[in-house]
């Protein structure tokens, strides 16, 4: 019999995913988090980047999260994001503008520039791209 642990990632719009899953992996502020059933309870804050889940039966699962809380519980995990994207959803042609957007705000720094934004929208755009990266690589194999 496998174990699964409830997975629900939400974000401020929709649910994005809900399901049973054999493992969870997430970017947390210190790295990279793998959730399995029966882990301990805990609650953190995430980076923008991916979130892969393992559904019961094997298939695979992956998101592109903005950042957000991971809660797990007994027996269910929980991501509430501000964005969360399934990340064939992606637009990589967005992401690439937005990431040319946020350097060359970046390099030109003016007095209105809030710097703490652009490298927010950098970091945010350079994520989704990874996202989009972790996704291919999965397929080709």
């Amino acid at each position: 019999m496998t174990h699964t642990i409830r997975v629900d990632i939400v974000s401020a719009e929709a649910e994005i995913y809900s399901g049973e899953a054999t493992l969870v992996v997430a970017t947390g502020e210190l790295g990279e988090l793998g959730i399995a059933p029966r882990h301990a309870p805990l609650i953190t804050r995430l980076k923008p980047g991916h979130v892969d889940v393992v559904a019961a039966g094997g298939e695979r699962q992956q998101f592109y999260v903005s950042g957000g809380i991971l809660e797990v519980q007994p027996q269910v995990v929980t991501i509430l994001a501000d964005t969360a994207v399934r990340a064939a959803d992606l637009d990589e042609a967005a992401a690439l503008k937005a990431k040319g957007e946020a350097e060359a705000a970046l390099s030109n720094r003016g007095e209105t520039l809030d710097v703490a934004e652009a490298q927010a929208k950098l970091a945010e755009a350079l994520a989704q791209l990874q996202a989009l990266e972790r996704m291919r690589k999965t397929l080709k194999h």
